[in-house]
């Protein structure tokens, strides 16, 4: 008899266990826990799942078989989010003069623009700027850090995921 009262006992327990599931919590946007990761369209989308940034050789602003593959799958992230527009920023280490650094980061970032409107973008949604050397993203001086920091970076500029 007891084990029969024991038992009945687990297998209620087991069974209330398994009955409740957990509600989804929603987040700061609405969104619901069950839902998480960046939302389609953003710069988080674009960062995990495409890549921003390709890089160039020293002192060169044509384009890599690596850029050419990461901007391939951009320009289709592009094609499938018509609404985005981007910003392109062409940056360089931090050797040569102001004047010069600012031409190549312009070039750098008209190779990766010019490049995805051969792929179909509509280049009006595809703003470029160079920043030269003003704005590294690897710190240092060795060749590690200036290898990160000659690129161009491609960012979502006034991505609204309500105005789908």
């Amino acid at each position: 008899m007891k084990f029969r009262l024991i038992g009945a006992f687990a297998a209620l327990a087991l069974l209330a266990a398994c009955a409740t599931t957990p509600k989804p919590t929603t987040t700061g946007a609405g969104a619901t826990a069950a839902t998480q990761g960046p939302v389609p369209g953003s710069q988080q989308d674009l960062v995990q799942n495409v890549g921003d940034r390709v890089f160039f050789a020293f002192d060169m602003s044509n384009l890599s078989e690596e850029a050419v593959a990461t901007l391939t799958r951009q320009a289709a992230w592009l094609q499938k989010y018509p609404e985005v527009k981007v910003l392109v920023a062409g940056n360089c280490d931090e050797r040569g003069t102001e004047e010069y650094n600012l031409a190549l980061g312009q070039r750098r970032a008209n190779a990766a623009r010019d490049f995805l409107v051969a792929k179909g973008v509509d280049p009006s949604r595809i703003e470029t700027i160079s920043y030269g050397k003003d704005r590294p993203v690897a710190l240092g001086s060795n060749e590690q850090a200036w290898a990160q920091n000659r690129n161009a970076i491609t960012s979502v500029q006034g991505f609204n995921p309500q105005a789908k």
